[in-house]
């Protein structure tokens, strides 16, 4: 390729990626259809190590690759001097990312599959108001440097949104989840019918009172949970030294209930691909094993700042460069049905959905969050939605004893696999 030619002439090293995407999008507001365009997005970004010193320039005007270079090299000038090394070729696993049944959704079986969506739940509750965003992608990314790495993948990443609210008087009711995939199947309809069920159960209105108690955490709320370990996990906030977890390797810092695992080789997953977005294949990273730390997510760059090999997380948007992300970040599910669960609290909380998540000084562990929905159980039983509730605490604590993880687990918010938790010992508020 000329312009990597270019490019190498003049500095050490280089990097060339090509991006190419076409984006459909259907998006309905409270029952109806509301919107639905088509986008089409390509560009170039590029990296150079020029004086040991790292530079980025992107453009999405291809024919201006003269200037890519030139502002390339001068912010190299000015760029962060760190001993990173592109990668050479590697073999990546086989992963299937790509599926032309996605690819051929025409926009009118899209604007189908959402008033499918919307008749299902009103079916089920016809009070609320439903709002679903269907994005239909195909992507192509291609990979090339001066160390002789030249990949290129497909994608096509199909996307389904969910918020669902009612509102009585002074009572709101809210739920959403996302569901992602890269390869055709109609899980649209279970995935609907799972939120129903969630409706149903919100029909019975029950109060719960303030103190400690069991709380049962449903895989889209064990997301609280997950996104502080996230930015724990993640590479930059390990080499600054913000991350609670840094220089803890090897050290049991959780119950022995819980195992988290980054793996971005399943097929037809929405984080996977053979290879991350710097040309780094994909593997499982174990990040805690049986409550033992055992690694952190790098990508090139944080990996040369820490002195360790990338992890194959390198992500970035085209006028980005990249920085560490998870791929498919899963909670290893446990020994316990969630049933048995739910049959062994005599007064607790099951949280489904929270408010404000990721607000907060979370890097630190800490959350506090009121519920958009949660139910009380009972005996043993689900017996209510609850409401004006919120629970706190902090996930470097709570984590460190964990009473049950469900042998069953969802996929939730695209690339999440969660089981349900319960900890048995958590602060709840209840509005008197």
């Amino acid at each position: 390729m000329e312009l990597l030619t270019k490019l190498s002439s003049q500095a050490e090293q280089a990097e060339v990626v090509q991006v190419q995407r076409t984006s459909t999008n259907v998006g309905f507001e409270s029952n109806r259809l509301k919107s639905s365009q088509v986008e089409e997005t390509s560009g170039v970004a590029v990296r150079v190590v020029k004086n040991g010193r790292l530079g980025f320039a992107a453009s999405s005007d291809e024919s201006a690759l003269d200037r890519l270079v030139t502002n390339a090299l001068a912010s190299a000038d000015y760029g962060d001097e760190l001993p990173i090394a592109f990668p050479p070729p590697q073999a990546g696993p086989e992963v299937v990312t790509y599926d032309q049944a996605i690819a051929d959704l025409p926009i009118h079986r899209l604007v189908e599959i959402g008033q499918e969506i919307i008749d299902l739940i009103l079916q089920i509750e016809p009070e609320v108001r439903v709002n679903v965003d269907l994005t239909r992608g195909v992507q192509r990314l291609s990979i090339q440097n001066h160390a002789g790495t030249n990949v290129s993948f497909d994608r096509s990443p199909l996307s389904i949104s969910f918020e669902i609210s009612r509102v009585r008087d002074d009572d709101v009711l809210l739920m959403f989840d996302v569901m992602g995939t890269t390869v055709w199947e109609e899980d649209y309809i279970a995935f609907a019918r799972r939120l129903g069920a969630k409706l149903k159960l919100a029909r019975r209105s029950a109060t719960i009172r303030s103190g400690r108690m069991p709380v049962l955490f449903a895989p889209t709320g064990t997301l609280v949970l997950g996104l502080p370990l996230m930015l724990g996990f993640d590479g930059k906030n390990v080499y600054t030294g913000v991350s609670p977890m840094r220089d803890k390797i090897g050290e049991k810092l959780f119950d022995g209930k819980i195992t988290v695992v980054d793996d971005g080789t399943l097929d037809g997953k929405f984080g996977s691909a053979a290879y991350d977005d710097e040309g780094v294949a994909h593997r499982q990273n174990v990040l805690i094993q049986e409550g033992v730390l055992r690694g952190f997510l790098y990508d090139l760059k944080t990996a040369a700042q820490s002195g360790t090999e990338s992890t194959g997380n390198g992500e970035r948007g085209l006028f980005n460069p990249p920085s560490p992300s998870p791929t498919n970040l899963i909670f290893q599910a446990g020994d316990t049905p969630v049933a048995d669960i739910i049959a062994s609290i005599d007064e607790g909380l099951l949280v489904e959905n929270v408010l404000g998540l990721g607000q907060g000084n979370i890097l630190s562990g800490a959350f506090s969050n009121s519920l958009s929905l949660a139910f009380k159980i009972e005996k043993g039983e689900i017996v209510g939605r609850v409401k004006d509730v919120s629970i706190a605490g902090n996930v470097y604590d709570l984590l460190q004893n964990v009473a049950a993880v469900s042998q069953e687990s969802e996929w939730v918010y695209t690339n999440f696999s969660l089981p349900h938790i319960l900890l048995d010992d958590m602060n709840v508020v209840a509005k008197e």
